[in-house]
């Protein structure tokens, strides 16, 4: 199916990647081995036996008061100084370091789009829910429909969904399933986790930001959708018109990972007029 045209003309001229990154692609990702495979596994095992349709309609009632804690956009940044991402086979520090590694990426390349350099910092920020005591498989890893057939990319596919109940269930195991074709993304469950979780919150906080960062937000996960072109029979012209911006998105999010730290004190100044720009306050989470 033909991607729609990219809604911002600017984007096409980017490279995806740094040259130097480039030489080093294949490194990320690498779900077959590495040291920190098992806990990768381990966790995607967890995740793909018990994300459900009802588990997720669980979910979205108990978290989707925002009652957990009211703290500002870089309270959040801080607290995820003490996360380590048990789903990422590429890195082993806090999260609050990739954070600020993906919003300096997208700041490089686009410098014209604060909005979108803020994107970068926000986009995981959904993870305080493992600092809220749930477990990492609801919280992190690559998303994926409920309700439906898992497709073939969805990682660890054909070796972690086993016990899962709903593909026992005759209309949850096809590959439409509860769907209608073309139905549209916003009308999709997705498994749950910190994008669908930040997604609804900066709507509920009235974050003043642009279309496509909470669309960026809600699905930088889906990576059996924007990376592998799956799921498309789900995807009405809104999605196609989005995945552009996703993909844009992805090449900060993945290949700016890197163990050479940020100095975040001197980066903070700036984040900071973003968040009082367009975020400001002690919201609800």
């Amino acid at each position: 199916m033909k991607v729609a045209a990219d809604p911002d003309p600017s984007l096409v001229s980017q490279p995806d990647m740094e040259p130097e990154a480039a030489t080093d692609k294949d490194s990320f990702r690498n779900y077959t081995s590495g040291p920190l495979l098992d806990r990768v596994f381990a966790t995607y095992k967890l995740m793909h036996t018990w994300q459900t349709v009802d588990f997720v309609r669980r979910k979205h009632a108990q978290f989707g008061g925002f009652s957990y804690k009211r703290m500002t956009v870089m309270e959040a940044v801080d607290m995820l100084d003490g996360l380590v991402d048990e789903s990422d086979p590429d890195v082993d520090f806090p999260n609050s370091f990739h954070a600020f590694q993906t919003a300096e990426g997208i700041r490089k390349a686009h410098p014209d789009k604060d909005w979108f350099h803020l994107v970068g910092l926000l986009h995981d920020l959904g993870k305080v829910l493992a600092l809220a005591g749930e477990p990492q498989w609801a919280v992190v890893g690559d998303t994926f429909p409920v309700g439906c057939r898992p497709q073939a990319s969805v990682v660890f596919r054909d070796c972690t969904f086993q016990d899962n109940p709903d593909l026992q269930d005759p209309l949850y195991s096809t590959e439409l399933g509860m769907y209608q074709p073309h139905c549209g993304l916003e009308n999709v469950l997705m498994s749950w986790g910190h994008d669908e979780y930040m997604y609804r919150m900066m709507k509920f906080n009235k974050f003043a930001l642009p279309p496509e960062a909470f669309y960026i937000i809600r699905f930088h996960s889906f990576y059996p959708w924007h990376k592998f072109g799956e799921y498309r029979q789900l995807c009405n012209e809104q999605d196609l018109a989005m995945l552009p911006w996703v993909q844009e998105f992805n090449k900060f999010d993945l290949y700016t990972k890197s163990a050479s730290l940020p100095d975040v004190a001197a980066l903070r100044p700036y984040y900071q007029g973003l968040v009082d720009r367009y975020c400001p306050g002690v919201l609800c989470w």
